[in-house]
């Protein structure tokens, strides 16, 4: 993975330290040692379930489905997966039972993923599937150690899966929850973890990717009340659920009062797609207010030739530039293109990243980048990076309103 800054950060004192608050970070947070976590037990696990599963489901809302979501569909057009993967991740009644139409329930594996064990969209519909589906065998739990919830799985005799202490949600990608589910379809799990285990050594172990990561990160620290929107730019729909889970996790993470001031913080994350977004939300960026800094994410090699035909159309032959070039090559000088065309502007800060191709090493990667990125900026704009108190507070009322209506009925 290259990734190509187009600015410049010069505060390097402060790069210096909040590079020695990271590394003493890892000593309490439990992501930066997933590369290196031991999987065997996952992937027997997988393997002991496995006969006579179709598909595989998995039933979890925001971290605990996102990131399993945005490595599946980045590699699922590329290659033949051994199983479906689905994911029940909303209260939709019209969006739960097209799931259920589409797959078979006796013949497919449930994950129930909930860190607190007592996520009210995940039980909502965990009950009304498992009102389908009682045997207790099609269903795997993925909690913290005690929770509410692995105290039932217990209680009902199903497989539990217990989170590395001290993950977050949205920092779970690599652990457990994605690792099992994406597994049991047939993904490579070891290569994930190789394309985190590469930019983490790179980072910590004083290679191109920190120098990257801390100008990068403190470039938006020292201007996040000017650029306060970050558009991420990708070029494939390959990363069209990567752009999701990038939201969730800089939203979430950077959205925040700051520790020691009451002041509002964070930087806004916008997920984009290329060429189509070329068409609409670029003209914002080109001639709107200046509040927006974009990434833009290219792939090298689609690994797929198939060109534009050789033909010529009446009255189109202008167009006739296109005969014989291939889309991947189309669609990177389009990103190009874009690209040339803010740097002339001189005033939006942008930034490219180039993967090599679409597979499970270069996806990894790309998720320990962010999660990295994610948790310098937080040190440098003075915010608690893996809380969401936001969050939780509509989680009370919606309780409060769920124990009023209860009442009621």
């Amino acid at each position: 993975m290259k990734n190509r800054l187009f600015f410049e950060s010069s505060n390097h004192k402060e790069m210096s330290m909040v590079f020695d608050a990271i590394k003493k970070e890892q000593e309490n947070i439990g992501y930066y040692s997933l590369p290196e976590q031991e999987t065997k037990y996952i992937i027997e696990y997988v393997n002991g379930i496995s006969d006579k599963i179709e598909s595989v489901a998995i039933i979890g809302i925001g971290g605990s489905s996102l990131g399993a979501k945005a490595i599946y569909e980045f590699i699922k057009p590329i290659k033949e997966l051994k199983r479906e993967l689905y994911f029940f991740e909303t209260t939709d009644p019209v969006n739960i039972n097209t799931i259920l139409d589409t797959i078979t329930l006796s013949k497919t594996h449930f994950f129930v993923i909930s860190k607190s064990g007592t996520t009210i969209e995940t039980f909502s519909i965990y009950k009304y599937i498992y009102s389908l589906q009682q045997n207790s065998s099609s269903y795997t739990f993925i909690t913290d150690i005690n929770s509410p919830l692995d105290k039932y799985a217990n209680e009902i005799g199903a497989e539990v899966l217990h989170l590395p202490d001290n993950v977050g949600g949205r920092f779970s990608a690599l652990s457990v929850v994605g690792l099992a589910p994406l597994a049991l379809c047939g993904i490579d799990t070891k290569a994930l973890l190789l394309g985190a285990s590469k930019i983490k050594n790179s980072f910590f172990k004083n290679g191109y990717i920190r120098d990257t990561l801390l100008k990068k990160a403190s470039f938006y620290a020292i201007n996040h009340a000017k650029y306060h929107i970050n558009c991420l730019f990708a070029y494939t729909e390959s990363l069209r659920y990567f752009s999701e889970w990038y939201v969730q996790l800089w939203g979430e993470s950077l959205g925040k009062r700051q520790k020691h001031s009451a002041f509002n913080v964070g930087l806004t994350p916008i997920g984009l797609i290329g060429p189509k977004d070329q068409h609409s939300f670029l003209q914002l960026i080109m001639e709107g207010t200046r509040d927006k800094s974009v990434t833009f994410i290219k792939v090298e090699d689609f690994e797929d030739g198939i060109e534009i035909p050789d033909i010529t159309l009446p009255y189109l032959e202008s167009l006739d530039t296109l005969n014989k070039l291939p889309f991947s090559t189309l669609i990177n000088l389009q990103c190009d293109s874009v690209v040339e065309a803010l740097e002339n502007e001189g005033d939006v800060p942008i930034d490219t990243i180039t993967i090599p191709k679409i597979d499970e090493f270069n996806i990894g990667s790309l998720i320990f980048y962010y999660e990295l990125l994610t948790s310098l900026v937080g040190k440098l704009i003075d915010v608690d990076t893996y809380n969401q108190p936001g969050v939780e507070v509509g989680k009370r009322i919606l309780k409060r309103k769920l124990e009023k209506d209860n009442k009621c009925r």
